[in-house]
């Protein structure tokens, strides 16, 4: 808060919602966990106003589904997928990292004042910056793994 007024920070979802279903097959032996995440909009840093990438995120959701095999005496099967919907934060903008080809900002220029200045191989007048990255970026993937069962 400054001055009795509330700032929202930078990276932090407005909502956010949480859910997971299980269900299970006894005949078949067999799990099945569904669970999610919802995102609402986040506040997003950018450098400047010339800055290509959106100063708000989208709403985004991961869900990931699980199956279990529990038809032996100690051990569990189960495997399943991440990121069903296959989403990450890249399909939304032209770049994440800022200036990721050039970490060290070699190549960036600047004016008499060291403020950057667009040039043809930096067209935003952009530093290298991660601080964007508000979300995972690996996509859908699947899983396998056993569980020893101690009693």
């Amino acid at each position: 808060e400054a001055s009795g007024k509330k700032i929202r920070p930078f990276l932090n979802e407005k909502w956010t919602g949480t859910w997971g279903i299980s269900y299970k097959l006894e005949n078949l032996n067999l799990g099945l966990d569904y669970t999610g995440n919802i995102y609402g909009p986040m506040l997003l840093p950018r450098l400047s106003n010339s800055d290509p990438r959106s100063g708000i995120s989208p709403v985004w959701s991961l869900q990931n589904i699980q199956f279990t095999y529990t038809g032996l005496k100690k051990i569990e099967l189960y495997g399943g997928v991440k990121n069903l919907l296959n989403w990450t934060p890249g399909k939304n903008e032209p770049f994440l990292i800022a200036r990721s080809n050039d970490p060290f900002d070699k190549e960036v220029q600047t004016d008499a004042a060291g403020n950057v200045v667009p040039s043809a191989a930096n067209p935003y007048a952009l530093t290298f910056d991660p601080g964007y990255v508000y979300a995972p970026n690996q996509g859908i993937r699947g899983f396998l793994g056993v569980r020893l069962i101690i009693k």
